[in-house]
């Protein structure tokens, strides 16, 4: 079935070819309305920083680990060089975002980012995470509207940006939170559709309306092996569409397939899916980079939502029972965002949402007691 599933998402990556898309038309005010600056925060979901620092474990790539296709992966992934074994993993976070930017999380090198809520699972990680601050209140998984402003609600309220904020994201309790709700801010996750996400009677490109309305035919067509959580695959190209389309912002992409398959215990799918999440970062700076209103001016930030541990059994798994699922990482590069500055000591996930409104001259932290500060890579340039 995995092989079937597999097999059908690559032909549909060759059926839709986004980069052929027309440009809209540009207009008289087009320039007016040209944007000094944009950010896109991703998010993997649970992909353990001893991947992304040193590549595929050679210790976990074992059947009592979880792993099926061993000699197959052992020769995609492994490396005894582990500068090697992590660009085979991530080329595209080596190659390009450490190099022109910033990455920090290598524990082993007294580099740390460290989660501040005592849960250690998604909700409280993607809430401390957006909101700048852990909340002892926010306590599990389920579909409760977070009563904190995350910097996405925060940032759609500034007027230049009101209605220019959006959230594409591959786990169905991300409504909940961002509280759509309350803030307005669009969210499309899980098995949501994406075909309504343009007006198909307006003045939409028909030819991405038709893309959106294929990838609503394909998510009808596969097995959705989780209830909650649809394919990255479907996340990365329905932001694709409507960045192009209606060029917002701020843009969040949560990927969620790393966590999913470490909980089914198949290392072997979650390094294929660290390794696709690479890729679809890169598909969507080669995007931004296509595109004259963000090229140059845009920040991407990564990062996750919490750690996972570190045996044959407790990588599967992550709680504050679990030692080592406290440490993630995260990654920036883009304006104002240099090489080096690697050897940050302690750094945060709360400090993420201040980076994130840094990245577009403005200061979350201000009046706002609770919120951490940006990470130091990157200081607060007040827009014009």
């Amino acid at each position: 079935m995995l092989l079937l599933i597999c097999c059908w998402f690559t032909a549909q990556s060759l059926a839709i070819d986004n980069s052929s898309l027309a440009q809209p038309p540009s207009s008289p005010s087009d320039a007016s309305l040209k944007p000094r600056r944009n950010v896109v925060l991703v998010t993997l979901d649970g992909l353990r920083w001893q991947e992304v620092f040193r590549g595929a474990d050679k210790r976990l790539i074992s059947p009592d680990a979880g792993a099926k296709n061993i000699r197959e992966t052992q020769e995609r992934f492994l490396n005894a060089d582990p500068m090697e074994a992590r660009e085979k993993l991530m080329p595209f976070l080596w190659s390009t975002v450490a190099d022109q930017g910033v990455i920090y999380g290598d524990a082993e090198q007294e580099s740390f980012v460290h989660v501040t809520n005592n849960q250690h699972f998604s909700y409280p990680g993607y809430s401390e995470l957006l909101c700048g601050f852990a909340d002892p209140e926010v306590d599990s998984n389920a579909k409760k509207y977070n009563e904190n402003v995350t910097v996405l609600e925060w940032l759609d309220e500034q007027p230049a940006l009101n209605g220019r904020v959006a959230a594409f994201c591959s786990w169905d309790v991300f409504p909940f939170i961002i509280n759509d709700q309350r803030s307005g801010v669009l969210v499309n996750a899980g098995w949501a559709p994406v075909s309504d996400l343009l007006d198909a009677s307006g003045d939409a490109n028909q030819q991405w309306v038709s893309e959106l309305q294929r990838l609503d035919e394909i998510a009808a067509e596969i097995p959705h092996l989780w209830s909650a959580v649809r394919y990255d695959y479907i996340t990365l190209e329905a932001a694709r569409i409507y960045l192009q389309a209606k060029r917002p912002r701020v843009l969040y992409l949560s990927l969620g397939e790393t966590d999913d398959w470490a909980h089914e215990g198949r290392y072997d799918l979650y390094l294929e899916s660290a390794q696709r999440n690479d890729d679809y970062i890169r598909r969507i700076w080669e995007t931004i980079q296509s595109m004259e209103e963000y090229r140059d001016n845009t920040t991407l930030i990564i990062t996750s939502d919490h750690g996972r541990g570190d045996n044959r059994t407790a990588w599967k798994s992550h709680s504050a029972s679990i030692p080592g699922c406290e440490l993630i990482w995260a990654a920036a590069m883009g304006p104002g965002i240099g090489p080096g500055d690697r050897d940050a000591g302690q750094l945060t996930q709360s400090q993420i949402a201040a980076t994130v409104a840094a990245a577009m001259g403005y200061d979350f932290t201000e009046d706002r007691p609770r919120v951490a500060e940006p990470l130091p890579c990157i200081k607060i340039e007040p827009q014009n």
